[in-house]
């Protein structure tokens, strides 16, 4: 069969929080040319800015005429789709989906939105989008990375016979590891955001170390609640027990999971509404064979099973999660055991190779 012509757009290019979408862009089976560079992209990857400057000024006229100041941009956009041969389009996120609708529907191309997380639930989000209602009739499929995301799409009016479910997979090389559980370690990497939490996990170690006072938390990641984080451990004195990683590679990670006794992260619901899809971080760590302590939100009891390859709490529970990280010191066994079950969970329900033949199958079906 031959291989569709499909465009990403993607706000982002390579931001390491975000490896699923270079998963779509390196392994989905068509010729994929993939954009970036906000909402309404300026880049096509391996070519550089689709609005050159000696076009842009005369399109920011004629823009200016129109009283439409994007509209060399959406016009650089359209003739680069044009040239490509583009014949289908994903958008990730549904905010680029909002925003390249109106192109696609010009153009007569098919649209495939693709949500991750906060795009499904941030109230100024789904405010300013109008909820989508215009994209939604317009696209020909939306994907959703959760059961919660899949019942939010639903409520804010996604047509069910256009809605798919499709968690994420993590890499191949994760699957490779089999964790030892063998030190007093717990890990966790992702944004300091609102809705990771990070200072709940901090404050759940704290009572851990008082009776493991050599166990070790290490946070990888950076964002706007890394200084918050750096007060909660100087205040604690816990200075000989957590470590703020900053941002790490994959490889960095991978060596962390190969003796974590577990997986850690506080996921809440934040104040502007901004929730997990699944975090990709967890599905990682649990095919790795380390067993997640975490928080019943978003996808994540999708994919960890309580008491069988980890242990979540309700949100907001830090004592909850403190007896659960001791849980996993006090009984090494067990978290192997837990562990070597949510490896075969994830490989038989949630690997990478089935996210992507689901993809594969969006892309062949939607014309």
């Amino acid at each position: 069969m031959k291989r569709k012509n499909l465009a990403i757009i993607s706000p982002a290019q390579n931001a390491y929080s975000e490896t699923f979408i270079q998963a779509h862009k390196n392994l989905i089976n068509a010729n994929v040319s993939y954009y970036y560079g906000g909402s309404i992209p300026s880049n096509l990857d391996g070519k550089g800015n689709i609005n050159p400057i000696f076009k842009k000024g005369v399109n920011k006229l004629i823009g200016n005429q129109k009283n439409d100041n994007e509209w060399d941009i959406k016009k650089a956009l359209k003739d680069s789709l044009k040239k490509e041969n583009i014949e289908i389009v994903l958008a990730e996120y549904g905010t680029a989906g909002n925003r390249i609708f109106p192109i696609c529907q010009e153009l007569n191309l098919p649209l495939i939105v693709h949500f991750h997380g906060y795009d499904a639930t941030t109230y100024e989000i789904l405010k300013n989008n109008n909820n989508y209602k215009e994209m939604f009739a317009y696209a020909s499929k939306i994907i959703a990375v959760s059961k919660a995301m899949y019942k939010q799409l639903l409520s804010i009016g996604c047509p069910e016979e256009k809605l798919i479910l499709n968690t994420y997979g993590p890499n191949d090389e994760f699957n490779k590891l089999q964790s030892s559980c063998e030190e007093e370690l717990f890990i966790g990497i992702g944004r300091f955001t609102d809705k990771k939490a990070p200072y709940y996990t901090i404050l759940a170690f704290k009572e851990v170390v008082k009776k493991f006072p050599n166990a070790q938390l290490k946070l990888a990641g950076d964002g706007a609640l890394k200084n918050t984080c750096e007060n909660l451990i100087k205040l604690y004195s816990l200075d000989k027990n957590v470590q703020l990683l900053g941002v790490i590679t994959p490889e960095e990670y991978r060596n962390y999971l190969l003796k974590a006794r577990a997986f850690v992260q506080h996921s809440v619901t934040a104040a502007d509404g901004d929730m997990e899809g699944t975090p990709l971080a967890v599905l990682e760590a649990s095919s790795a064979g380390v067993p997640v302590i975490s928080t019943n939100h978003a996808g994540i009891p999708d994919v960890i099973i309580h008491e069988k390859s980890g242990l979540l709490v309700n949100e907001h529970d830090v004592d909850g999660m403190a007896k659960n990280m001791l849980r996993f010191l006090e009984d090494k066994t067990l978290a192997k055991e837990m562990g070597k079950y949510g490896k075969e969970n994830i490989l038989a329900n949630f690997s990478m190779t089935k996210h992507i033949e689901t993809l594969n199958k969006i892309i062949i079906d939607t014309v």
